[in-house]
């Protein structure tokens, strides 16, 4: 009959410390990466709760007529948003137009087999590096450069495209038009960096299909890249449009800084982040630095729901992609 085996030190199995110290790592881990993600989604909560705060003198006196109104008149206390707002919009939406097709072309002709090889990478680093050119200095550049070189092409857009309404009125050099075109600049690096990405994660099975197929270069570049990568380059689209809403001293050197609406692109406007940069600081009266507050909650509340929409269309789109 054999004996049962007593326990000694040598068949029994070691209590793994090891395990005990590594599941504690884990959940400190887990613990400090959630108190960091939930500090980092609380800021904007903050932000728009202390603007909210000071924005409320103008809250209480204008409500919502605030947004529709133009008036903007300091010694009488009677302040809109309208032309501000429309601003915004319109310089952001030409910038968009502009910048869009080109940072697709930069990040097309940077990462397809479109040039050789030892160009590509030099063309992608000097177009980021606009990115990283201060803004006052392209608002400078764009002041005294761009507005004397594009006056003659403002002028042909008024000679020839006058009947349009969006070209009706004799340029003199700063416009929304001369604002859409700097911003379309500062905006381009963005669309041409992250569109790059996406188009370098497309798998080149895909590309070796089409040409197997019998499809050119540019064919399947049409045909097979650009409908893969299409909810990249929406979300591209829209970090863009975000800097673009809120770029201050770039737009605030070339808008003009005139308080009307215009349907002409070649009349001067003005902006939400050029008016506070104009007037925040010598604002004293507490009606005046409510409504300059309430022009940044605005503006706060209009770039969180233009990345909340792209958010949820990217992700739509990726989804039935």
């Amino acid at each position: 009959m054999t004996e049962a085996l007593e326990p000694t030190q040598s068949n029994l199995s070691p209590v793994p410390t090891e395990s005990w110290i590594s599941q504690f790592g884990d959940s400190g881990f887990r613990g400090i990466s959630f108190l960091a993600a939930l500090l980092t989604a609380s800021i904007p909560f903050w932000m728009c709760v202390l603007i909210f705060k000071d924005a409320r003198p103008a809250i209480a006196k204008f409500g919502l007529a605030f947004l529709w109104t133009q008036e903007w008149n300091i010694d009488q206390n009677l302040f809109g948003a309208l032309p501000y707002i429309y601003g915004t919009l319109v310089s952001s939406a030409i910038a968009l137009l502009l910048a869009l097709p080109i940072g697709v072309a930069v990040a097309i002709i940077t990462s397809e087999k479109v040039l050789p090889e030892g160009l590509q990478t030099p063309i992608a680093f000097l177009v980021e590096l606009i990115a990283a050119i201060p803004s006052v200095i392209v608002g400078l550049w764009g002041r005294f450069i761009l507005i004397p070189a594009l006056e003659p092409f403002q002028q042909f857009l008024y000679s020839h495209f006058k009947w349009l309404p969006i070209f009706n009125t004799q340029p003199f050099g700063p416009s929304m038009l001369m604002a859409g075109v700097v911003l379309a600049i500062m905006i381009v690096p963005t669309i041409a960096a992250i569109s790059r990405e996406v188009f370098m994660a497309i798998s080149q099975d895909l590309r070796n299909g089409a040409f197997a197929l019998g499809a050119t270069q540019w064919e399947s570049i049409v045909f097979i890249t650009l409908p893969a990568a299409i909810s990249g380059i929406f979300g591209a689209a829209s970090l863009a449009l975000g800097r673009a809403l809120g770029e201050t001293m770039a737009v605030t050197m070339v808008i003009g800084n005139v308080n009307e609406i215009s349907t002409s692109l070649l009349n001067p406007g003005n902006s939400i982040p050029a008016l506070l940069a104009n007037q925040f600081g010598e604002a004293s009266d507490p009606l005046h630095v409510g409504a300059l507050m309430y022009l940044a909650l605005l503006l706060f509340l209009v770039t969180l729901a233009v990345n909340a929409i792209a958010a949820v269309l990217v992700r739509t789109l990726t989804r039935n992609a």
